[in-house]
């Protein structure tokens, strides 16, 4: 194990990668300002819905969330030249994370992904080539890599894909009435619009949305096929570019195929005056016990997060336990209603609650098919009231539906939300059974 983590390899790949790694973090963050991302999601509404547990994390005040996407952006721009990069890669890392756990009204798998990655790069020896690091300082300069540098990426993205593509094997995905009903919105799209709308499309996309998930890592190791592969990735990454819009995503799944191309095409092609590392030596570090350990440990936790659900009652598709963290990505159609009741317990007397008084369009949509949005809205509620010196019973009136289907109730109307308690790692009795 110590000559495969161990043993060098040429390192033009990484310091490719870092390239284009903080070039994508830099358009993420000011493409997050500029779109009004960041005043929709982090300034205009009056609280977020953090990740339970992270009740404290809340957006700084004013236009603070700006200036913390802006130091983002700074920080990624120094990632792409390589300057102070241990410091750049970190402080990125840890304000993406501080952003990511801070609301998830507008979670998307992708986000989960770049905050795993960024404290991935953060550990990398990315900056020893091609980098003002390496200007300030020569003795930083290096050609070689750990192979495990590379490898962490492979495991990483295999990971990543084989959850997405088991995830899509079910009766509603196979058969493309979720395809479908992601597609109906797509129809005002310029030239393509109506041929989203096909029968034979939804399948296409259905079937090859499950095998290139599945297959992609597997035929980009091997060698014969590793051109078709990355063919393969550039259509369905720009595929999912235009019709999803989602972000950096595809375009950084794009940077990830230069791990698997040999370090002499990648050189040839970005970076032409370097030299090419061949000596494959073997440097077994001091601390390759405790190395080795986080390695184990770290990948260990990836492979039995996204499986927790099958040990959680009833179907995720439903209840949503166990989604995130899942890599469970584009996968079914919710709609829904809600209402709230609340009783005053002192006199008995209803208080009536207006949603578009505490929350925007956008938490609404959220709050009306995910149990722990609702949970923790009706925790807010109590709170609010506790401060006016009321003590109150919340009960909410919920109707979800799944991929187009009946609506049927989905939260206990006779359970008082107020006093429930939301579990995230088992089932919470106050979601009613999908059947």
């Amino acid at each position: 194990m110590n000559s495969f983590l161990f043993k060098h390899i040429d390192n033009s790949a990484l310091v490719v990668f870092r390239i284009f790694f903080g070039l994508l973090c830099f358009l993420e963050s000011v493409g997050a300002i500029f779109t009004g991302w960041v005043n929709k999601t982090l300034i205009e509404p009056q609280f977020t819905f953090n990740f339970l547990g992270f009740d404290w994390l809340q957006p700084l005040p004013g236009n603070g969330m700006y200036v913390c996407y802006g130091i983002m952006g700074v920080f990624g721009l120094c990632i792409m030249l390589g300057y102070k990069y241990r410091l750049s890669a970190f402080g990125f890392a840890l304000l993406w994370a501080g952003t990511y756990f801070m609301q998830k009204t507008a979670y998307n798998n992708h986000y989960y992904l770049l905050f795993l990655l960024s404290f991935i790069m953060a550990i990398l020896p990315a900056n020893r080539y091609a980098s003002l690091d390496v200007k300030l300082n020569p003795k930083l300069k290096s050609i070689s890599m750990p192979n495990w540098c590379r490898w962490v990426f492979i495991v990483q993205l295999f990971i990543v894909y084989t959850y997405a593509s088991i995830a899509k094997i079910y009766p509603d995905w196979l058969d493309t009435s979720v395809i479908k009903l992601l597609m109906q919105n797509k129809s005002n799209f310029p030239v393509v619009g109506q041929l989203l709308q096909n029968e034979g499309i939804h399948y296409f996309i259905a079937y090859s949305g499950i095998l290139f998930d599945g297959l992609v890592i597997p035929l980009l190791l091997f060698i014969p096929t590793r051109k078709y592969a990355f063919f393969a990735s550039i259509f369905f990454h720009l595929f999912n570019s235009f019709v999803f819009h989602i972000g950096i995503f595809p375009y950084l799944s794009l940077a990830f195929c230069l791990f698997f191309f040999e370090p002499e095409t990648v050189r040839n092609i970005f970076l032409k005056k370097k030299k090419l590392y061949t000596k494959s030596e073997i440097k077994i570090p001091s601390h390759k016990n405790v190395f080795k350990s986080v390695f184990i440990v770290y990948f260990l936790i990836q492979i039995i997060l996204p499986l927790r659900h099958y040990f959680i009652k009833d179907n995720v598709l439903w209840t949503e336990e166990g989604h995130r963290l899942s890599w469970r990505m584009m996968l079914r159609a919710k709609s829904g209603s809600i209402s709230f009741r609340v009783v005053d317990n002192a006199t008995n007397n209803l208080i009536p609650i207006k949603l578009n008084e505490y929350l925007t369009k956008k938490q609404q949509r959220s709050l009306r098919t995910k149990p722990d949005f609702i949970w923790q809205f009706s925790q807010i509620l109590k709170k609010q009231f506790k401060s006016e010196g009321k003590d109150v019973s919340i009960f909410a009136t919920c109707y979800v539906s799944v991929n187009g289907k009946p609506s049927k109730r989905f939260i206990d109307p006779e359970i008082d939300l107020a006093k429930a308690e939301c579990n995230y790692f088992k089932h919470n009795t106050w979601i009613l059974p999908s059947k």
